[in-house]
Protein backbone atom coordinates (compact mmCIF):
# COMPACT_ATOMS: atom_id res chain seq x y z
CA UNK A 1 0.00 0.00 0.00
CA UNK A 2 3.20 2.28 0.80
CA UNK A 3 4.33 1.78 -2.86
CA UNK A 4 0.78 2.36 -4.70
CA UNK A 5 0.09 5.66 -1.97
CA UNK A 6 3.92 6.98 -2.43
CA UNK A 7 3.25 6.43 -6.77
CA UNK A 8 -0.40 8.16 -6.04
CA UNK A 9 1.64 11.00 -4.50
CA UNK A 10 4.34 11.58 -7.59
CA UNK A 11 1.08 11.57 -10.01
CA UNK A 12 -0.60 13.79 -8.02
CA UNK A 13 2.52 16.35 -7.54
CA UNK A 14 3.40 15.79 -11.55
CA UNK A 15 -0.36 16.84 -12.91
CA UNK A 16 -0.53 19.91 -10.15
CA UNK A 17 2.82 21.06 -10.93
CA UNK A 18 2.33 20.56 -14.91
CA UNK A 19 -1.22 22.58 -14.78
CA UNK A 20 0.21 25.26 -12.51
CA UNK A 21 3.66 25.91 -14.67
CA UNK A 22 0.61 25.77 -17.65
CA UNK A 23 -1.14 29.12 -15.47
CA UNK A 24 2.11 30.71 -14.56
CA UNK A 25 2.39 31.62 -18.72
CA UNK A 26 -0.85 33.66 -17.95
CA UNK A 27 -0.60 34.27 -14.66
CA UNK A 28 2.12 35.95 -12.15
CA UNK A 29 3.02 32.66 -10.03
CA UNK A 30 2.10 34.45 -6.80
CA UNK A 31 -1.03 34.77 -7.87
CA UNK A 32 -1.24 30.86 -9.11
CA UNK A 33 -0.18 30.45 -5.38
CA UNK A 34 -2.69 32.04 -3.52
CA UNK A 35 -5.90 31.31 -5.38
CA UNK A 36 -4.80 27.75 -6.07
CA UNK A 37 -4.30 27.27 -2.19
CA UNK A 38 -7.15 29.15 -1.39
CA UNK A 39 -9.77 27.28 -3.20
CA UNK A 40 -8.12 24.12 -1.14
CA UNK A 41 -8.80 25.78 1.35
CA UNK A 42 -12.05 26.19 1.30
CA UNK A 43 -12.50 23.17 0.39
CA UNK A 44 -10.95 21.74 2.84
CA UNK A 45 -12.18 23.97 5.47
CA UNK A 46 -15.77 22.34 4.56
CA UNK A 47 -14.58 18.46 5.32
CA UNK A 48 -13.20 19.80 8.34
CA UNK A 49 -16.62 20.60 9.63
CA UNK A 50 -18.20 17.54 8.15
CA UNK A 51 -16.18 15.44 9.40
CA UNK A 52 -15.19 16.88 13.37
CA UNK A 53 -12.06 17.29 12.70
CA UNK A 54 -11.21 20.70 15.04
CA UNK A 55 -11.75 17.59 17.51
CA UNK A 56 -8.73 16.33 16.66
CA UNK A 57 -6.59 20.07 17.50
CA UNK A 58 -3.43 19.15 19.19
CA UNK A 59 0.46 19.72 19.15
CA UNK A 60 0.71 17.81 16.22
CA UNK A 61 -0.88 21.07 14.29
CA UNK A 62 2.77 22.73 14.64
CA UNK A 63 3.93 20.88 12.13
CA UNK A 64 1.09 21.47 9.73
CA UNK A 65 2.16 24.86 10.30
CA UNK A 66 5.36 24.75 9.85
CA UNK A 67 5.11 22.94 6.95
CA UNK A 68 2.48 26.04 5.67
CA UNK A 69 5.23 28.27 6.04
CA UNK A 70 8.10 26.83 4.51
CA UNK A 71 5.93 25.45 1.13
CA UNK A 72 5.74 28.95 -0.47
CA UNK A 73 8.44 30.17 0.83
CA UNK A 74 10.24 26.95 -1.31
CA UNK A 75 8.41 27.57 -4.01
CA UNK A 76 8.95 30.88 -4.54
CA UNK A 77 12.71 30.21 -4.54
CA UNK A 78 12.32 27.82 -6.87
CA UNK A 79 10.62 30.08 -9.20
CA UNK A 80 12.99 32.42 -8.57
CA UNK A 81 16.03 30.07 -9.70
CA UNK A 82 13.82 28.90 -12.92
CA UNK A 83 13.89 32.89 -13.74
CA UNK A 84 17.52 33.44 -13.33
CA UNK A 85 19.12 30.16 -14.20
CA UNK A 86 18.75 27.30 -16.38
CA UNK A 87 16.04 24.92 -15.91
CA UNK A 88 17.79 21.87 -17.07
CA UNK A 89 20.19 22.65 -13.68
CA UNK A 90 18.23 24.15 -11.85
CA UNK A 91 14.96 21.00 -11.76
CA UNK A 92 17.47 18.26 -10.88
CA UNK A 93 19.04 20.40 -8.16
CA UNK A 94 15.02 21.05 -6.43
CA UNK A 95 14.91 17.47 -6.22
CA UNK A 96 17.72 16.49 -3.98
CA UNK A 97 14.96 18.01 -1.05
CA UNK A 98 14.68 14.33 -0.65
CA UNK A 99 17.43 13.55 1.35
CA UNK A 100 15.39 15.35 4.05
CA UNK A 101 12.90 12.99 4.23
CA UNK A 102 15.10 9.96 3.28
CA UNK A 103 17.43 11.52 6.69
CA UNK A 104 14.53 11.15 8.67
CA UNK A 105 13.89 8.17 8.48
CA UNK A 106 16.94 7.49 8.67
CA UNK A 107 17.61 8.62 12.10
CA UNK A 108 13.93 7.37 13.30
CA UNK A 109 15.89 4.00 13.01
CA UNK A 110 14.79 2.49 9.45
CA UNK A 111 17.27 -0.12 7.86
CA UNK A 112 16.05 -0.67 4.24
CA UNK A 113 16.94 -4.13 3.09
CA UNK A 114 19.69 -4.46 0.34
CA UNK A 115 16.98 -4.41 -2.58
CA UNK A 116 14.89 -1.04 -1.12
CA UNK A 117 18.46 0.44 -0.52
CA UNK A 118 19.23 -0.70 -4.16
CA UNK A 119 15.57 0.80 -5.57
CA UNK A 120 16.07 4.47 -3.72
CA UNK A 121 19.51 4.30 -5.30
CA UNK A 122 18.23 3.59 -8.81
CA UNK A 123 15.11 5.94 -8.77
CA UNK A 124 16.92 8.70 -7.18
CA UNK A 125 19.61 8.70 -10.02
CA UNK A 126 16.56 8.23 -12.49
CA UNK A 127 14.91 11.16 -10.71
CA UNK A 128 17.88 13.48 -11.11
CA UNK A 129 18.14 12.76 -15.08
CA UNK A 130 14.80 13.10 -15.93
CA UNK A 131 15.01 16.34 -14.45
CA UNK A 132 16.52 17.19 -17.81
CA UNK A 133 20.07 18.77 -16.99
CA UNK A 134 21.53 20.61 -19.66
CA UNK A 135 24.92 18.80 -21.00
CA UNK A 136 26.01 22.28 -22.82
CA UNK A 137 25.40 26.09 -22.74
CA UNK A 138 25.72 28.39 -19.66
CA UNK A 139 26.55 27.15 -16.34
CA UNK A 140 24.32 28.18 -13.92
CA UNK A 141 25.18 31.53 -11.85
CA UNK A 142 25.80 30.78 -8.10
CA UNK A 143 22.52 32.36 -7.01
CA UNK A 144 20.35 29.97 -8.64
CA UNK A 145 22.29 27.17 -7.55
CA UNK A 146 22.17 28.60 -3.98
CA UNK A 147 18.20 29.06 -4.71
CA UNK A 148 17.16 25.63 -5.88
CA UNK A 149 19.15 24.34 -2.90
CA UNK A 150 17.06 25.71 -0.88
CA UNK A 151 13.98 25.24 -2.65
CA UNK A 152 15.06 21.57 -2.25
CA UNK A 153 15.37 21.43 1.48
CA UNK A 154 11.85 23.88 1.92
CA UNK A 155 10.21 20.39 -0.55
CA UNK A 156 12.21 17.66 1.47
CA UNK A 157 11.03 19.30 4.83
CA UNK A 158 7.24 19.89 3.86
CA UNK A 159 7.71 15.85 2.93
CA UNK A 160 8.97 15.39 6.52
CA UNK A 161 6.68 17.65 8.59
CA UNK A 162 3.80 16.81 7.07
CA UNK A 163 4.58 13.24 7.62
CA UNK A 164 3.81 14.01 11.52
CA UNK A 165 1.41 16.47 11.46
CA UNK A 166 -1.70 13.79 11.71
CA UNK A 167 -1.89 10.60 13.39
CA UNK A 168 -5.60 9.93 12.00
CA UNK A 169 -7.83 10.82 8.92
CA UNK A 170 -9.81 13.34 10.16
CA UNK A 171 -6.65 14.83 11.49
CA UNK A 172 -4.76 14.52 8.59
CA UNK A 173 -8.00 16.91 7.10
CA UNK A 174 -7.17 19.45 9.75
CA UNK A 175 -3.89 19.27 9.04
CA UNK A 176 -3.91 19.83 5.31
CA UNK A 177 -6.81 22.63 6.38
CA UNK A 178 -4.24 24.14 8.83
CA UNK A 179 -1.38 23.93 6.08
CA UNK A 180 -3.16 25.65 3.29
CA UNK A 181 -4.37 28.38 5.24
CA UNK A 182 -1.19 29.23 6.27
CA UNK A 183 -0.16 29.02 2.43
CA UNK A 184 -2.35 31.37 1.59
CA UNK A 185 -1.28 33.68 4.68
CA UNK A 186 1.94 33.63 3.93
CA UNK A 187 1.28 33.77 -0.39
CA UNK A 188 -0.85 36.71 0.00
CA UNK A 189 1.65 38.38 2.35
CA UNK A 190 4.56 37.79 -0.75
CA UNK A 191 1.55 39.32 -3.40
CA UNK A 192 0.67 42.15 -1.65
CA UNK A 193 4.62 43.50 -1.07
CA UNK A 194 4.79 42.37 -5.17
CA UNK A 195 1.58 44.93 -5.51
CA UNK A 196 3.06 47.23 -3.49
CA UNK A 197 6.05 47.58 -5.90
CA UNK A 198 4.32 47.59 -8.95
CA UNK A 199 3.83 44.08 -10.08
CA UNK A 200 -0.11 43.84 -11.43
CA UNK A 201 -1.84 40.64 -9.46
CA UNK A 202 -4.00 39.79 -12.57
CA UNK A 203 -3.84 40.07 -16.28
CA UNK A 204 -5.49 42.85 -18.29
CA UNK A 205 -8.50 41.02 -18.34
CA UNK A 206 -9.29 41.11 -14.97
CA UNK A 207 -9.62 38.05 -12.55
CA UNK A 208 -9.50 35.04 -14.45
CA UNK A 209 -12.73 33.50 -13.73
CA UNK A 210 -12.77 30.81 -16.67
CA UNK A 211 -9.60 29.31 -15.01
CA UNK A 212 -11.60 28.66 -11.84
CA UNK A 213 -11.66 25.04 -12.41
CA UNK A 214 -7.96 24.78 -13.73
CA UNK A 215 -6.97 26.82 -9.96
CA UNK A 216 -9.60 24.26 -8.45
CA UNK A 217 -7.33 21.62 -9.83
CA UNK A 218 -4.08 22.65 -9.00
CA UNK A 219 -4.44 23.24 -5.31
CA UNK A 220 -6.94 20.07 -4.89
CA UNK A 221 -4.44 17.76 -6.78
CA UNK A 222 -1.39 19.20 -4.05
CA UNK A 223 -3.68 19.20 -1.57
CA UNK A 224 -4.25 15.13 -2.42
CA UNK A 225 -0.15 14.58 -2.81
CA UNK A 226 0.21 15.96 0.94
CA UNK A 227 -2.65 13.71 2.09
CA UNK A 228 -1.80 10.47 0.56
CA UNK A 229 2.30 10.89 1.14
CA UNK A 230 1.17 11.27 5.10
CA UNK A 231 -0.59 8.16 4.68
CA UNK A 232 2.03 6.56 2.76
CA UNK A 233 4.61 7.67 5.01
CA UNK A 234 3.12 6.37 8.48
CA UNK A 235 2.35 2.33 6.71
CA UNK A 236 5.73 1.90 5.21
CA UNK A 237 9.11 3.47 5.15
CA UNK A 238 9.84 7.12 4.93
CA UNK A 239 12.56 6.58 3.01
CA UNK A 240 10.03 4.39 0.21
CA UNK A 241 7.82 6.44 0.45
CA UNK A 242 9.79 9.87 0.26
CA UNK A 243 11.57 8.61 -3.09
CA UNK A 244 8.59 7.14 -5.02
CA UNK A 245 6.68 10.27 -3.64
CA UNK A 246 9.58 12.50 -5.75
CA UNK A 247 9.21 11.10 -9.22
CA UNK A 248 6.59 13.93 -9.77
CA UNK A 249 9.44 15.46 -11.97
CA UNK A 250 8.61 12.21 -14.62
CA UNK A 251 5.14 12.92 -14.50
CA UNK A 252 5.24 16.32 -15.48
CA UNK A 253 8.00 15.42 -18.32
CA UNK A 254 5.00 12.85 -19.50
CA UNK A 255 2.56 14.84 -19.46
CA UNK A 256 4.44 17.78 -21.44
CA UNK A 257 5.07 15.20 -24.00
CA UNK A 258 1.68 14.05 -24.11
CA UNK A 259 -0.43 17.06 -24.37
CA UNK A 260 2.00 19.78 -25.36
CA UNK A 261 3.68 17.95 -27.50
CA UNK A 262 7.38 18.40 -25.94
CA UNK A 263 10.05 16.35 -26.68
CA UNK A 264 11.94 14.31 -24.33
CA UNK A 265 15.82 14.47 -24.04
CA UNK A 266 17.57 11.41 -24.35
CA UNK A 267 18.77 12.03 -21.14
CA UNK A 268 15.13 12.17 -19.41
CA UNK A 269 13.92 9.04 -21.56
CA UNK A 270 16.61 7.33 -19.66
CA UNK A 271 16.26 9.05 -16.09
CA UNK A 272 12.50 7.85 -16.55
CA UNK A 273 13.51 4.69 -17.41
CA UNK A 274 15.64 4.35 -14.29
CA UNK A 275 12.92 5.80 -11.76
CA UNK A 276 10.49 2.89 -13.25
CA UNK A 277 13.37 0.04 -12.23
CA UNK A 278 14.02 1.89 -9.41
CA UNK A 279 10.23 1.76 -8.33
CA UNK A 280 9.90 -2.23 -9.15
CA UNK A 281 13.00 -2.88 -7.01
CA UNK A 282 11.09 -0.40 -3.88
CA UNK A 283 8.09 -2.65 -4.98
CA UNK A 284 9.49 -6.06 -4.57
CA UNK A 285 12.25 -5.57 -2.00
Amino acid sequence: MTVFLALTTSVLYGLSDFGGGLLTRRFPALTVVVLSQGIAAAVLGVVVVVTGGWSEAGPRLWFAFAAGLVGPLALLCFYRALAIGPMGVVSPLATVGVAVPVGVGLVLGERPGPMEATGVAVAVCGLVLAGGPELRGAPAQRSAVVLSLVAALGFGAVFALISQASTTVTGLFLALFVQRVTNVAVGGAALLVSVRRGTAPLPAGGFPWGSLPALAFVGLSDVAANGTYSVAARLGPVTVAAVLASLYPVVTALAARGLLHERLRAVQAAGAGLALMGTVLLATG
